[in-house]
């Protein structure tokens, strides 16, 4: 089965290919936690950051923004001695600061999702890269957004990061066209799939 070339044997990285990535989300928890660690990512591959996912999971509240956004002193401090997740004081500070921001943001729009999808007129965009070097790290889309999530308060949000979430999210569908996903994302054929193997 042919799958996008940037991808590696690891099965946790194909499992999220196979069923998540490019998969359109408008639950704002979905959302909320895939902003939080691809802010997490800076600096880092996706996959090291995939592979602590359960660990942010249990560390992060189960990303409750309510209860990230009240994090004090303390839990900070506990945070900065857990192997689970990358300990890094700023992209901690930041998990909380954007917490508060999503919140803000939420309350004006009535949901994040009304908020994050206008950047691509609430549909996703369908690309038809034949190789993974054709695919861009940002886009306009992604500039708009960077500058509109900053204005709001939210830090680790450049264009790259917010165009890996973006694809992450299925705002755009950038499985190459040899891939057997980018057909299924086109046509709509990604409902959650069972837990388990990749495809």
């Amino acid at each position: 089965m042919k799958r996008c070339g940037w991808l590696t044997a690891d099965e946790a990285y194909v499992l999220y290919h196979d069923r998540e990535w490019g998969v359109p989300v408008h639950d704002d928890g979905r959302l909320f936690e895939m902003l939080i660690l691809e802010s997490a990512q800076a600096g880092l591959s996706w996959l090291t950051i995939l592979r602590r996912r359960e660990g942010y999971r249990k560390a992060y509240d189960n990303f409750d923004p309510r209860k990230i956004a009240r994090w004090g002193p303390g839990k900070i401090a506990s945070l900065m001695q857990n192997p689970g997740i990358i300990r890094n004081r700023r992209k901690i500070e930041a998990a909380q600061s954007n917490a508060r921001a999503f919140l803000q943001t939420t309350g004006e729009f009535g949901s994040f999702a009304a908020f994050i999808w206008s950047f691509v007129n609430n549909r996703p965009v369908q690309n038809s890269w034949k190789s993974t070097r054709e695919i861009p790290a940002t886009t306009p889309a992604s500039d708009k957004m960077s500058r509109e999530l900053k204005k709001r308060g939210f830090t680790f949000v450049g264009p790259t990061i917010c165009y890996a979430f973006m694809q992450a999210v299925g705002m755009v569908n950038d499985h190459t066209v040899d891939c057997f996903r980018h057909r299924e994302i086109r046509d709509g054929i990604h409902a959650a799939y069972p837990a388990g193997k990749p495809l």
